[in-house]
Order: structure tokens, then C-alpha cells, then sequence
């Protein structure tokens, strides 16, 4: 008898988010540690668009997370903004080294609010915590400028995987609750129809989008 075909994976929600910011701050080591728990030290940077698939369990759900990683090189910009669409989260990675990559935060900010929903759940992340000799940017200038642009934050270092699986699972997380919380005004405010769609079934939040992954690392 020819082998049984692979049962799809079943989950009750599936999470776009992308990890944005510049080139060389640990992007893809963010990505590959939370999603294989695997890190590169001489990782380079990525062409193209490299996403990768984490399930997770949150107050009973199963969340299915896409994480995409975004490059940060200027030369993709016109590439990488398409990838934004469908995104229901985004962390913003800084290097604490590197005084630039904080800087153009801003630049990433004002590029996902152009391009993703309004209400996009979105962290900033200081990443290469385990730099700490070389830190360029102080923990206050992070935390001042997240609460200032309502986002969360948080220090992480890919290398050590100091705060990565917080990190991720923290945006999961506030997606989910967001998520319900709209499902809950729905089923309070709306008619039968509407109380059905809220509570039942496997809901994708997330765009249909066949994706080739690329090599590999920044």
C-alpha cells in the first residue's frame, strides 16, 4: 500500500509577523533561535526574504507563528514591502552596539505603519545583549523611545538566547489577546452570524502567500 500522505499541521490561529530593521543586527539569529533554536556566528546577510513556522501554545490555543525575516539592506526596500502585508506583528532590532541601527529605528517605524495595519502589534528589540562591553545604546534610550511610540520592549541576545523566546512569544501573545478581545465585542454586539464566525474554527489572519525561502543569514 503506497505510504499515507502527511497530515496537514492543525492550529486555531497562524500569526504573520515580521522581524525589520537594518542589516547586521541579528535578524535572522533571532528568527533561526526561536524557530530551531539554532545560531550562526558568521551568518550573512539575507537575500530576499527568509520566513520560517513555530506553533505555539497560548491560553489553550495552538498558534501557528510565520515569522518573516525582512532584509535590511537598502537595495531590497521595493522587495521587502510587499512582505508587510498581512502582518499582524513586527519586532523592530536594533544592535546595542551600533548607535546607527537605533537611530533608524525611526526610519522602520514610519515604513511598517505605511505598509502594515494600523493596528499591528509591534515590539522593539535590543538585540546582542551578550555585547555588553561594546553596548552603544543605554536600556532607558530603548525603553524611552518603545513607550513613546507604544510598543513594547526588550534586550535579547540571539547568541545566548537571552530573551528571544520571550521576546516572540510576548507579540504572540498580545496578537492572541487582541484577537480575542475583537471576537468578544463581535459576539457581544453583533447578530447569531457574527457570534458564529467569533468563536468557531481554525481563523488565518494571515495572507495566502506562496514564499521560496532564501540563504541564509544576518
Amino acid at each position: 500500500m503506497p505510504p499515507k500522505a502527511a497530515q496537514p499541521e492543525k492550529y486555531d490561529y497562524l500569526f504573520k509577523v515580521v522581524v525589520i530593521g537594518d542589516s547586521g543586527v541579528g535578524k535572522s539569529n533571532l528568527l533561526s533561535r526561536f524557530t530551531r533554536n539554532q545560531f550562526t556566528l558568521e551568518s550573512k546577510s539575507t537575500i530576499g526574504v527568509e520566513f520560517a513556522t513555530r506553533s505555539v501554545s497560548i491560553e489553550g490555543k495552538n498558534i501557528k507563528a510565520q515569522i518573516w525575516d525582512t532584509a535590511g539592506q537598502e537595495r531590497y526596500r521595493a522587495i521587502t514591502s510587499a512582505y508587510y502585508r498581512g502582518a499582524v506583528g513586527a519586532l523592530i532590532v536594533y544592535d546595542i552596539t551600533k548607535e546607527t541601527s537605533f537611530e533608524n529605528v525611526e526610519k522602520w517605524l514610519t515604513e511598517l505603519k505605511e505598509n502594515a495595519t494600523a493596528d499591528i502589534t509591534i515590539m522593539l528589540v535590543g538585540n546582542k545583549t551578550d555585547l555588553a562591553d561594546a553596548r552603544a545604546v543605554d536600556t532607558a534610550q530603548g525603553l524611552a523611545y518603545a513607550q513613546a511610540h507604544n510598543m513594547t520592549f526588550m534586550e535579547a541576545s540571539a547568541m545566548t538566547a537571552s530573551n528571544v523566546e520571550a521576546s516572540f512569544l510576548q507579540v504572540v501573545t498580545d496578537i492572541y489577546r487582541k484577537k480575542r478581545q475583537k471576537q468578544q465585542e463581535a459576539a457581544g454586539t453583533a447578530g447569531p452570524a457574527a457570534v458564529a464566525a467569533s468563536s468557531g474554527g481554525t481563523v488565518d489572519v494571515n495572507i495566502k502567500t506562496d514564499a521560496t525561502k532564501k540563504q541564509q543569514c544576518c
